[in-house]
């Protein structure tokens, strides 16, 4: 017998090792893989992109908000590994009540590493984690800013969204040496041109997802607050709570 305790404080008893998982998660899918565990991922979602051969091999179960629950449970997984934020409350509360469902909940880079250090203690595969997690420092210490500068993280366009101080994005922002303009707020903040130009931030960083942001984006912004640099930034860098810190080379363009 294995016990496990996710993040949300829930205990897990599990008669062996998981032999059969269907992960909710983008970015936990691409974990496990990288943990070695591929042949054990039986369903994730249509999201569920890297890599980039893994949906085609796998079964899909929907999306990350709307989850095919009948497909799920035509899988007979051992554990089903979700997200607080990215998955639903009523389709994890249905889950649970017929399988083993581990949550997640990562706010911060340390959040990321105790969920990377668990799954590895739980699928015995501690060392592969250990590996995770150092290469994922090596690489924020890699971007690492020669020195601080006021930024606006932006995920959303008409309205302009960005990302509070209670998110991963900002932890991710704080750790290579971006000071977020809006960390004391809280989520996704909806800000206005005018609020934008009171934060007076350095730099603008527009994220490659969940709104496309391309380089018709960056003269719009040029022309918005010309005083501030703008870049294109990698959404899976600074939104990707698993392995795919250590998996990027690059982070701006």
């Amino acid at each position: 017998m294995i016990t496990t305790t996710d993040q949300l404080g829930t205990v897990l008893e599990l008669p062996g090792i998981p032999r059969r998982i269907v992960c909710l998660v983008p970015s936990i899918t691409e974990l496990l893989v990288d943990l070695g565990l591929e042949s054990s991922v039986v369903g994730c979602t249509k999201f569920c992109v890297r890599p980039s051969h893994l949906r085609s091999r796998q079964k899909i179960v929907g999306g990350t908000k709307n989850v095919r629950l009948e497909k799920v449970t035509a899988l007979s997984p051992d554990l089903i590994i979700a997200n607080k934020e990215e998955n639903t409350q009523e389709d994890v509360a249905f889950l649970a009540g017929q399988f083993r469902v581990w949550v997640s909940q990562v706010s911060t880079v340390a959040e990321a590493n105790e969920m990377i250090t668990s799954l590895g203690r739980l699928f015995a595969v501690e060392e592969r984690a250990a590996a995770i997690i150092t290469a994922n420092r090596k690489a924020l210490e890699q971007h690492k800013l020669p020195s601080p500068q006021k930024a606006l993280y932006l995920i959303w366009r008409d309205p302009w969204m960005s990302v509070g101080g209670d998110t991963y994005i900002s932890d991710v922002m704080r750790e290579i040496g971006y000071e977020n303009v809006v960390s004391d707020q809280l989520r996704y903040p909806t800000l206005s041109v005018e609020e934008i130009r009171a934060l007076a931030p350095e730099q603008i960083l527009l994220s490659s997802e969940p709104y496309p942001f391309k380089a018709e984006h960056l003269t719009e912004w040029l022309e918005i607050l010309p005083q501030a640099k703008v870049a294109l930034a990698d959404g899976e860098f600074f939104s990707w709570y698993g392995s795919r810190l250590g998996n990027l080379a690059g982070l701006l363009s």
